[in-house]
């Protein structure tokens, strides 16, 4: 497929999402309908097991694009653009493969979302997120915000807009790992390589048991994890495993 507001490459069961759309990679229609073509391909692609998201250039995502607001004046304008913001950011949360966020540069109202709704979040130092909805009387990002930054840290960043920047957000435990900028996305992909090499079967269940017990009690979400595990048993790669285990060996995966 050919995209015109990102970049896709694929290689070693490892692909990078590069958002592409001069000059700040700012989400419009367009933006929305094809990060949701590449999530869906990469969703059932067999030579993917992790992708990285990033962006070019010297921003993440500057947000959502202000000259494609719907027209409040035309019946259903306002339900279809929500729909499609919500599809923008749930393909990714949806992905069965984990999405790592190499945060390369500013990440900005929908675009901090669409940070906040990758596996994981690798940041570089000048690098920052920020949530600016209040400085232009609009509302949105809570409960993504919410996920990832305490109770206190979350409403300063939604209550003010202000700019938390790497280093901030590593102290805060919402990013995995703060490095130069020119190191951000080489750490994003060997983050990818290393979770490409565990059992692809494994690791998508791993994400389904993220999704799916999010909001359920202890003794619940535990006990789907245990059937998740009772169905990997009897896997060809979960044999395979346990045999390069036991003989001291890489083993050779089939995702089945």
């Amino acid at each position: 497929m050919s995209y015109s507001t990102l970049r896709l490459e694929v290689a070693d069961f490892v692909a990078t999402v590069t958002l592409d759309r001069p000059p700040v990679n700012a989400q419009n229609g367009a933006f929305r309908e094809e990060i949701v073509r590449v999530f869906d391909e990469l969703h059932d692609r067999d030579d993917v097991r992790a992708v990285v998201l990033t962006g070019a250039g010297k921003t993440f995502s500057a947000g959502a694009d202000l000259k494609d607001r719907p027209d409040r004046s035309a019946p259903g304008a306002f339900p279809r653009h929500s729909r499609l913001v919500r599809a923008g950011f749930d393909c990714v949360m949806e992905c069965e493969k984990p999405v790592i966020a190499a945060v390369n540069g500013a990440a900005i109202g929908a675009g901090c979302v669409l940070a906040l709704c990758c596996d994981i979040i690798v940041v570089a130092e000048d690098a920052f997120l920020s949530m600016t909805e209040v400085d232009v009387g609009l509302a949105g990002g809570v409960k993504h915000v919410r996920r990832h930054l305490g109770e206190s840290d979350a409403r300063l960043m939604i209550y003010t807009a202000r700019r938390m920047t790497g280093t901030e957000l590593y102290r805060m435990n919402a990013a995995s790992a703060c490095v130069p900028r020119e190191q951000v996305v080489a750490v994003a992909q060997g983050i990818a390589a290393e979770i490409a090499g565990k059992v692809p079967l494994a690791v998508r269940a791993a994400k389904r048991s993220f999704q799916l017990t999010e909001e359920l009690p202890l003794h619940e979400g535990y006990r789907y994890e245990q059937t998740q595990t009772a169905a990997l048993a009897a896997s060809e790669d979960t044999q395979e495993a346990l045999r390069a285990f036991a003989e001291k060996r890489k083993p050779v995966f089939k995702g089945r």
